[in-house]
């Protein structure tokens, strides 16, 4: 059986606070099954400031496998007055 050393490409962008010393958006590569969670596992992204999670601009939750070519966006909490 032989294992695939295939991976899957995500553009990975991060908004507000998110950027902060880190990048605005980034071509990524990662293991296929990867989720949003692993994503920002991986990243060293502070789990609990990531509160909005869009897959190709739409909501998704933190257990969402991503695929090849997805653009996965995160955000902080958003406030407003």
């Amino acid at each position: 059986m032989s294992v695939s050393s295939e991976k899957i490409r995500i553009l990975l962008k991060l908004f507000a606070s998110l950027r902060l010393e880190r990048f605005d958006t980034a071509n990524r590569e990662y293991d296929p099954g990867t989720s949003v969670a692993g994503v920002i596992r991986i990243e060293g992204l502070p789990e609990k400031e990531v509160t909005l999670m869009l897959v190709n601009g739409k909501h998704v939750e933190c257990d969402h496998i991503l695929t090849d070519r997805d653009t996965l966006s995160l955000f902080p909490p958003v406030g407003g007055g």
